[in-house]
């Protein structure tokens, strides 16, 4: 069973409805036991950094979700999912995240040509392949709607780059950590494929 997390925010029902059809078992949940009971956690977001932060901390879960991926539990992370792995962002102040992977999460700052948020298809360049990502193509398109971005710490942490004005981090794996700035679930045939490698790697 796959822990979804429900915090408050984002696009819960199309992340599930999107692991449901690689034929994962899903919970959606806001409770601390169901996710140490979890063989995996999945985190979505759509949002504000900060509130993000203030949400799961109210619900008790910051901690809980620390820990379980600390003990190795595979952890995938969508968008807000994966900026909140890092140590503190930029957006609307400084705001502290779990300080997991090391690294700031900054504005997008770009020519004016470019549009904030980069909303849309951008292809990803695969940096450092692994099993989640196997069978897919270099250069595969997938769908990206967000204003900041990632600047990891440790480039041995970043598995895809995509280009919108700078080149900027839009995969991370590291160890049971992975996690993406694009959307899966949005992302059609290639990001269900993307879904499916991540659910049959915890069975």
């Amino acid at each position: 069973m796959i822990a979804l997390i429900d915090y408050g925010m984002g696009n819960i029902r199309s992340v599930f409805k999107a692991l449901e059809t690689v034929g994962a078992q899903i919970l959606i949940t806001q409770n601390a036991e169901d996710i140490q009971k979890a063989k995996a956690i999945v985190l979505p977001g759509v949002g504000a950094f900060k509130d993000c932060m203030t949400n799961l901390s109210q619900l008790e879960l910051l901690y809980v979700i620390k820990d379980e991926i600390l003990k190795g539990k595979p952890y995938f992370g969508i968008c807000l999912g994966m900026q909140i792995l890092f140590t503190e962002s930029e957006e609307f102040g400084i705001c502290k995240g779990m300080d997991l992977l090391k690294g700031k999460v900054l504005r997008l700052n770009l020519p004016k040509e470019y549009k904030i948020p980069h909303m849309g298809w951008n292809m990803v360049r695969i940096k450092k392949k692994n099993k989640i990502l196997e069978s897919l193509l270099d250069n595969s398109y997938f769908y990206f709607v967000h204003s900041y971005y990632v600047i990891p710490d440790e480039p041995k942490v970043v598995a895809g780059v995509t280009d919108y004005g700078i080149e900027f981090t839009s995969i991370i794996q590291y160890e049971n950590i992975f996690a993406t700035q694009f959307h899966p679930e949005k992302s059609q045939k290639i990001g269900l494929k993307l879904l499916r490698n991540f659910v049959q790697q915890i069975r």
